[in-house]
C-alpha cells in the first residue's frame, strides 16, 4: 500500500485487527507468537484486542471484558485475524463477524471455518480418530469417558464426532453420563473427573480429552485421589500445548503447528493485498504423539541432559513468575493506597518506567469519573443503575509513553485507538489492546507495545484486573467527593429557587457580620415579600406561582452585585444582607430591585404582574444581637410598605 509523504510515495504497512481471548493459554500464545514474528515480513502492523473472560465465573466481569471487541471500527483496518473459537459467548462472535462483513475487509479465521472468510485449520476428525483407534487397538480399552469442549464450538463438535464414530465402528458404546461438556479451560478437566468419580459404574479405563489443558487438569485431579496415570487410568489430550515434557506425565496428544497457523494467517492477508493467487482454505498436517499418559511408556524422555534442560527452563519460568508476582503485588498496593487520580497516574507511570515498553497508552472514557454516569431514574438499567458500557466518542489519553518519554494528556477519537505520537513508518508492530472496566462499567483501555513483562502469562491477567479495580476505587472516591459536594449544596441551597436557604445565608454572612460587630460598622437587613402569590396560585395554578418565586430569585441575582448576601427565607419571603451599608445604598438597592421586577413585567413572560414589597433596617449590631434579630424590624417595615400599597390601590378604586 502506497501513501503520499511530501513529494514521494513510501510503502505504508497494513493495519490488522486480531480478535482473541485468554492469551495466557498455550494455544493462543503459540498462534500469537507466529503472528508477531511474521508481521514485519508481510508488511503488517497488528492491534490485538484481548479479553480475559470465563475463568472467574462472573458474567458481569465477562461483559466488561467483551466490550473491548466493540472498540475497533473495522472499516479503519485493512484486514483481520480471528480466533473466534477462543471466545466463549456466541452472540459476541456473531456481532464481530457481522461488523467485519459490513466493513468489507479481508479476514482470516484460524480453526473455525467461516464460509466467507479465509480459513486455516486442521483435520480434527482424522486426528481424533488416530487417538481413539490407538487406545482401542494398541491398548485394548473398551470403557471410555470423553471431556469435550463447548457444544457449539465447531472444532469441539468435530473431535467428539470422530471419537463416537470410532467407538461405533468397534462396537463400543459410551453412556451419555460419561461425556462431559467443558469449555477448553482447566476447571473443566477437574470438574469432569469429579463427575466421573461420582458414577455408580466406576471410572473408565481411559479419558479422551478435547485439548491438553483439560487433560492436564484431569490428571491432576486424578492424582489428588491417589490414582496413577497411566497405571490406573489412561488420559489423552489434543493440540500438544503441553509439549517439551514439561508436565508430570508426558501427555499423549496431537501435535499441530500452532505458530505456523499465525504465520500463514499473515501471509494470506499479504497475498490478498497484493492480488496473489491462493486458496481460501488451508488445512495443516498434524500427527498424533503417543507417549506416557496412554501407556506408551517406551516413548518417554530418557536423556538425562534433556531433563536438565527441562529443569532449568522450569526454574527460569518459576523465577520469572515470582519476580512478576512481586512487581504486581507492589503495584496493587501502590495503586490502592492512592487517594486522588493524580496520585494514581503517578504510581502507574512509575510502573510503566519499570517495565520499559516501547509504547504504552492509558486511555480513559470521557465519562469514566462523571457523577452523572449513574442515573437512578433510568428504566434501562442493571440493578436500577444505568451503567456506561460503551466507549465514548472521544477518549482521554491520560498516559502516553513512547520510547522513554511521557507526553501530556490529550484527547483522541476512540476509533483512532492508538494516539498518533510515535513514528508509524515501517511495519511489524504488535500492539496489545486490553479493556479497563469494573464489572460491566466501561472505564477505558490500555495499549502496550514491546514491554519487558511477559504478556502471555496468567500474571498479566492479574495485572489488568488490579489496574482496573484500583481505577474503580479512585472513581468511587471522586464520586464520593461529588456526593459530599451535592449534600453540602443541599444543606445551604434552596433547591427550588437555586439561591441560598437559611443555612446557606447564615454561613455566607457569618464572617461579614462578625467584622461589623467587632468594628462597629452598620449592617443592612432587607425583607422582601412577594405580593399576591395566593391569587396567582388560585388563578393560574401553583406551577405558575412557582415561576413567580423563581422570578424574585432572578431579580436578586441581577440586583445584588455589591457583595450583598440574599436567600429565600421561606415560602414567598426573601431577605438580603449588606455589610458596611448606608441609607443611600439601601435605597439604591430597593430601587434596583423594583426596576428589575418591572423589567420582567415589561417582557410579558408571565400572565400576571410581578410585584413585591420591601422593607429594610440599618443598624450597628452588638455582641448580644443575632443577624436574625433584625429580621423582625425589617419585616415590620415591609408590611408597612405593603399596607400603603393596598391602601393606595383602595383609594384609587
Amino acid at each position: 500500500m502506497l501513501c503520499n509523504k511530501g513529494d514521494e510515495f513510501v510503502l505504508a504497512s497494513y493495519k490488522i485487527a486480531v480478535i482473541i481471548e485468554e492469551i495466557n493459554q498455550s494455544y493462543q500464545s503459540s498462534i500469537l507468537n507466529g503472528i508477531a514474528s511474521s508481521a514485519a515480513e508481510f508488511d503488517l502492523n497488528i492491534s490485538a484486542f484481548i479479553s480475559f473472560s470465563g475463568a472467574l465465573d462472573n458474567p458481569r466481569h465477562d461483559t466488561g471484558e467483551f466490550n473491548i471487541f466493540n472498540l475497533p471500527d473495522f472499516s479503519d483496518f485493512d484486514g483481520a485475524i480471528l480466533l473466534t473459537n477462543t471466545l466463549a459467548y456466541q452472540p459476541v462472535v456473531n456481532d464481530i463477524l457481522a461488523r467485519i462483513k459490513a466493513a468489507g475487509i479481508p479476514a482470516v479465521s484460524i480453526d473455525n471455518d467461516i464460509p466467507y472468510l479465509y480459513h486455516i485449520g486442521i483435520d480434527n476428525k482424522t486426528a481424533m480418530r488416530q487417538i481413539t483407534e490407538h487406545m482401542i487397538k494398541k491398548h485394548g480399552f473398551t470403557k471410555f469417558a470423553y471431556i469435550s469442549g463447548p457444544q457449539d464450538n465447531p472444532e469441539s463438535a468435530d473431535r467428539m464426532s470422530a471419537f463416537l464414530e470410532v467407538l461405533k465402528e468397534n462396537n463400543i458404546s459410551v453412556n451419555d453420563d460419561y461425556i462431559y461438556y467443558g469449555d477448553f479451560r482447566a476447571p473443566s478437566g477437574r470438574a469432569a473427573v469429579e463427575s466421573l468419580l461420582s458414577k455408580a459404574d466406576g471410572l473408565p479405563q481411559a479419558i479422551i480429552c478435547a485439548n491438553d489443558v483439560m487433560a492436564a487438569s484431569a490428571i491432576n485431579r486424578l492424582s489428588d485421589e491417589g490414582l496413577s496415570v497411566p497405571d490406573d487410568i489412561a488420559v489423552t489430550g489434543f493440540d500438544n500445548t503441553y509439549s517439551n515434557h514439561n508436565y508430570q506425565v508426558e501427555l499423549t496428544s496431537v501435535e499441530r503447528p500452532l505458530s505456523l497457523s499465525g504465520r500463514l494467517a499473515c501471509k494470506m492477508l499479504y497475498n490478498h493485498f497484493n492480488n496473489l493467487s491462493q486458496k481460501r482454505n488451508i488445512i495443516l498436517n498434524m500427527s498424533a504423539k503417543f507417549t506416557e499418559s496412554c501407556g506408551c511408556c517406551e516413548n518417554i524422555l530418557s536423556d538425562i541432559s534433556e531433563f536438565k534442560k527441562l529443569n532449568y527452563r522450569n526454574y527460569l519460568k518459576f523465577q520469572r513468575s515470582q519476580d512478576y508476582s512481586m512487581v504486581i503485588n507492589k503495584l496493587s498496593c501502590d495503586l490502592l493506597a492512592c487517594n486522588t487520580f493524580h496520585e494514581y497516574i503517578d504510581s502507574l507511570k512509575k510502573f510503566v518506567v519499570s517495565i520499559d515498553p516501547e509504547e504504552f497508552y492509558f486511555c480513559l472514557c470521557e465519562n469514566w469519573d462523571s457523577d452523572s454516569a449513574v442515573d437512578i431514574t433510568s428504566s434501562d438499567v442493571i440493578g436500577n443503575i444505568n451503567i456506561p458500557d460503551k466507549y465514548t466518542e472521544d477518549m482521554i489519553a491520560a498516559i502516553a509513553y513512547v520510547r522513554g518519554e511521557f507526553y501530556q494528556p490529550h484527547k483522541i477519537a476512540s476509533r483512532s485507538i492508538i494516539p498518533s505520537i510515535a513514528d508509524n513508518d515501517g511495519s511489524g508492530k504488535f500492539y496489545y489492546v486490553i479493556p479497563l472496566h469494573f464489572a460491566e462499567r466501561c472505564l477505558g483501555y490500555m495499549v502496550i507495545l514491546n514491554a519487558k513483562i511477559p504478556l502471555h502469562n496468567s500474571m498479566f491477567e492479574t495485572f489488568c484486573i488490579s489496574v482496573s479495580n484500583s481505577l474503580e476505587n479512585i472513581r468511587k472516591l471522586i464520586c464520593l467527593e461529588y456526593a459530599v459536594d451535592r449534600l453540602g449544596k443541599l444543606y445551604v441551597q434552596d433547591t427550588f429557587s437555586g439561591i441560598y436557604n437559611r443555612n446557606g445565608f447564615i454561613q455566607a454572612t457569618a464572617q461579614q457580620y462578625h467584622e461589623c460587630v467587632t468594628q462597629g460598622k452598620e449592617v443592612m437587613l432587607m425583607f422582601i415579600d412577594l405580593d399576591g402569590l395566593k391569587k396567582i396560585n388560585d388563578t393560574y395554578g401553583h406551577s405558575v406561582g412557582d415561576n413567580a418565586i423563581r422570578n424574585v430569585a432572578d431579580v436578586l441575582r441581577q440586583s445584588c452585585v455589591n457583595g450583598e448576601v440574599y436567600c429565600r427565607f421561606g415560602g414567598d419571603e426573601f431577605i438580603v444582607f449588606g455589610a458596611d451599608y448606608t441609607e443611600h445604598s439601601a435605597k439604591q438597592l430597593t430601587d434596583t430591585i423594583l426596576q428589575n421586577i418591572e423589567a420582567i413585567n415589561e417582557s410579558k413572560i408571565n400572565p400576571f404582574k410581578l410585584s413585591a414589597s420591601t422593607g429594610y433596617v440599618i443598624a450597628v449590631p452588638t455582641e448580644n444581637e443575632d443577624i436574625f434579630d433584625f429580621v423582625t424590624d425589617a419585616d415590620k417595615k415591609m408590611y408597612y410598605e405593603k399596607r400603603k400599597k393596598k391602601l393606595s390601590k383602595y383609594l384609587k378604586g
